[in-house]
This record gives C-alpha cells, structure tokens and sequence, in this order.
C-alpha cells in the first residue's frame, strides 16, 4: 500500500509541476485562433437549419415588410453568434499532460480528476485554493478570452466576409491561415486530438481508489 502512495504522490508531483511551468505559458496567436473559430463555427452550426424567415424594413400599407431574409443567411444570426462568442473559452481546461494545444479542452483534466478522487476518498489535499474554486477558469485560460475579444474585434470585417461570401470554406482556415497567421505560426492548426492514450490517466486513477483515508497532503508535497 504504501508503494502505491508512493507511486501516486510522486505521479501527482510532476503533474502539478507540469501545470505550475504550463502557467508560465500563455496562449499564442494560433491557440486563440483556432479556438475562436471552433467556438463561432460550433454556435452557427447550432442554428444553420433554422426555416425561420425575418421580416425587415418599414411596414407598407398593406400590412406587410418591404424586405424578407432567411434567418440562416442573415446578419442577425451572425451578430446573435458573435455576441459573448469568447465567453465560450472560459468553459476550457489547461490539461497539461497533453501537447501544444491540445492541452486545451473543456472538461476536467486527468490530473485535476486525480485531485478530487482523493478528495472524495477522504485524502485532504491543499492547493492553497479552497476547493470550490478548483474549477475556476485559470490564468491561461482567462487571457485565451481576453485575447479571443481583441482579435474578433479587429477582425470583424473578415469574419463577416466569410460569413456572407466563403462560407463553403473552413472559417479556420479562412481566418487563421489567409488573415491572422503567418505560415511559421499556424502549425498548432494541424494538431488534432486523438483521444486519451490512457496509459497515465487509467493508471493513477486506478491507484487512487486503493489509496488510505485520513491522509492530508500539500500542494507543495503533490
């Protein structure tokens, strides 16, 4: 039992360390990029099927609008989309034990998971933080939004163009590629998640069920 605790605690160790140096890294140029165009493309394709047609213009005297639009082709659905878009990050994670970024996700992360399930066991764990605030958006994550808000605003009128001109092609790459990255700055576009390996996760998770109650162990310990 005790090399188990062992095992765990030096595990948890480096991963804690792991997320502390992540800290140190704030998101680039490309992270907010591609992030920001799988928020908008994620709310549009929620109301892209939408039949709804709008009215527009003044009312003439036969009761009627001068104008029609389909809502799916409309600036109002854009505008609806593009409101508190960048809000949508702060739902994201840091998982540190994963690369570049794809450390980011919605979602708790392995070793966040690890934490809690020796709380719940009954193991007290200090992280300097109390634990109702552990899934707080963090640091990285808060600048990501702040960050997603200043280049939405300053590419507005692109966005708009493909909304109404190119929406046959990937906003990411339409975005990202042709207008806010340079070739040597995109590279994080082509990384793509492939699923947990589940080797570390499975593992510690496993040995943290069989950990004693009644521990209590620091942040700077973990």
């Amino acid at each position: 039992m005790r090399m188990l605790s062992f095992i765990l605690l030096g595990y948890l160790r480096l991963s804690i360390f792991a997320e502390a140096e992540q800290e140190e890294r704030l998101p680039n140029r490309c992270e907010v990029c591609k992030f920001l165009t799988v928020e908008l493309q994620a709310t549009l394709e929620k109301t892209g099927r939408s039949k709804e047609v709008l009215e527009l213009g003044e009312v003439l005297d036969t009761g009627k609008r001068k104008r029609k639009i389909k809502y799916n082709t409309s600036e109002t659905r854009l505008t609806e989309a593009v409101d508190n878009i960048c809000e949508g990050i702060l739902q994201y994670s840091v998982h540190a034990e994963r690369p570049g970024s794809l450390r980011y996700a919605k979602g708790t992360s392995q070793t966040m998971n690890t934490l809690k399930n020796l709380v719940n066991k009954g193991v007290k764990v200090e992280l300097g933080i109390p634990y109702e605030l552990w899934d707080e958006p963090s640091v990285e994550v808060a600048e990501m939004k702040r960050q997603c808000e200043t280049m939405l605003e300053e590419y507005e009128e692109v966005v708009e163009d493909w909304y109404f001109n190119h929406q046959g092609e990937r906003l990411e790459k339409f975005l990202c590629e042709a207008h806010v990255l340079t070739d040597s700055e995109s590279e994080c576009l082509k990384e793509v998640w492939k699923g947990d390996l589940g080797v570390k996760g499975s593992t510690v998770e496993s040995e943290s069920k069989r950990e004693e109650d009644g521990q209590t162990h620091d942040a700077g310990e973990l």
